[in-house]
């Protein structure tokens, strides 16, 4: 089997429509459409149930699906693996959110490197979209992110609520500020500050890390709501300052990872997740 039809069935199935499985394989629709259609006829089965909502999987798609992750998963293990440092047995790919690798992320890396020493690391930064992609199609380990989807064969796991406080650039800023920046943290929080400032107009500013605003912030002046971990130092030093009576917004942190995986170093790799979430949830920390 091709593998190129493995990875559009799991873009597909990640996606839950041609269309979009297209644009995030940079192919056509109808590039998409033949690869599922000669799959199908290869497995003697229909995959995807079509329908106006997009493309569901049938009862065999959902067989398929633990075959197709495995066939891709295999592949990029063999790269990964062929490409290894001696020494290392093997490797894991996790990709966060950019605000989770300020002050959290950094402790698992740290201590993966100190306790599973012969295990690679490969990090990156993702939005929800991507990473929920790379995990289904078998390209990611471990993603750890804000609005996760549910998809077949992954677990999703919470592990702490992250405080989104708002922050301006000095203690008189007025609110609604006009240079108010909003970041896209994402459809949760959209929905909470819309819910506690349903008059307020469309920022004229925007930003889709946070990072980014923060930077902003810090050179042009502004307000932004930003996560407690990543601007606490900065509060407590006099440069940023909490606009005055402004609501906290509280955003779940979920890791996904894939269910049918026995590897021990994947499942080190998990648990350590699990006891820090509980170590920012103990200390209030999230």
């Amino acid at each position: 089997m091709d593998i190129e039809y493995a990875r559009t069935f799991l873009a597909v199935a990640a996606a839950g429509n041609f269309v979009a499985a297209a644009e995030r394989l940079h192919v056509t629709q109808s590039t998409v459409s033949a690869r599922i259609q000669t799959l199908e006829t290869q497995m003697g089965a229909r995959l995807f149930r079509r329908g106006r909502g997009g493309a569901e999987l049938t009862a065999a798609g959902q067989r398929f699906l633990r075959h197709a992750k495995t066939l891709v998963r295999t592949l990029e293990q063999a790269r990964h693996e062929v490409s290894l440092p001696s020494g290392f047995r093997g490797g894991l790919t996790l990709s966060g959110r950019i605000a989770l690798w300020e002050g959290f992320l950094p402790r698992w890396v740290d201590w993966m490197r100190a306790n599973v020493a012969d295990v690679s690391l490969r990090l990156e930064i993702g939005f929800e979209e991507g990473i929920m992609q790379g995990l289904v199609q078998g390209i990611l380990d471990i993603g750890v992110m804000y609005t996760p989807e549910s998809r077949p064969g992954l677990a999703v796991e919470h592990l702490f609520d992250e405080s989104m406080v708002l922050v301006g650039s000095n203690p008189e800023r007025p609110w609604p500020d006009p240079d108010y920046i909003h970041v896209d943290w994402g459809p949760e929080f959209h929905a909470q500050f819309g819910a506690r400032f349903p008059a307020l107009e469309t920022s004229a500013r925007t930003a889709n890390i946070g990072w980014l605003a923060l930077s902003l912030i810090q050179s042009l002046g502004g307000s932004a709501y930003l996560p407690l971990r990543m601007v606490r130092d900065a509060i407590e030093e006099g440069t940023l300052w909490r606009v005055h009576e402004s609501p906290l917004i509280t955003m779940p942190v979920y890791m996904v990872f894939p269910m049918d995986r026995d590897e021990a170093h994947l499942a080190r790799a998990v648990q350590r997740l699990r006891l820090l979430g509980a170590e920012e949830r103990a200390h209030g920390l999230g």
